[in-house]
């Protein structure tokens, strides 16, 4: 058979494929694996995808668009309840600073609160938050020679032949 002749089962697939599935508020691309789509999401890497996709008990390998709806449902279930299903070290907010609960934050939600938290930092000027003020690397990196932000340190060649050139000119009249 050639590349070029179409399979007989590829158009019903093609029919039934949904190309958007929608987890909280976010898009996922129903082409890709179940696993892969979800890595799309922000607060879920390869191995939260793997807990999630384990957890919903569907293939992993299956293209996301083509489930039925109840597989969909559980996946859905599982990545809005994936604080329950994995260890509590492998969940992004460890005893949240006001609540003192252990949850998994997804998608805007998880923007949301890193904010604050930057926010709380910069109120209360803390180490982390003063650097915050500043714009400074906040996490111990070297500064000395990066994360400049003045412009170029380094001299300008182009600058320094146009002088010379203009002088020249100036000393030939």
């Amino acid at each position: 058979m050639s590349a070029e002749e179409p399979q007989d089962d590829a158009p019903d697939e093609e029919e039934n494929l949904r190309y958007f599935v929608r987890i909280g508020q976010t898009d996922l691309d129903g082409t890709k694996s179940v696993e892969r789509s979800l890595t799309d999401m922000k607060g879920i890497g390869k191995r939260t995808a793997r807990i999630i996709v384990d957890a919903a008990g569907v293939d992993r390998t299956a293209t996301f668009g083509l489930l039925d709806e109840e597989e969909i449902d559980s996946v859905v279930d599982a990545v809005e309840n994936y604080d329950n299903h994995a260890p509590e070290w492998m969940v992004n907010r460890r005893e949240d600073f006001y609540s003192g609960e252990t949850s998994h934050e997804t998608g805007s939600d998880l923007e949301q609160a890193r904010r604050h938290d930057i926010n709380r930092m910069k109120m209360i000027s803390s180490y982390r938050g003063v650097r915050h003020k500043r714009g400074q690397k906040v996490r111990g990196q070297r500064t000395k020679s990066t994360g400049r932000s003045e412009g170029t340190i380094g001299v300008n060649v182009e600058a320094i032949k146009e002088e010379q050139a203009e002088e020249a000119a100036g000393d030939e009249e």
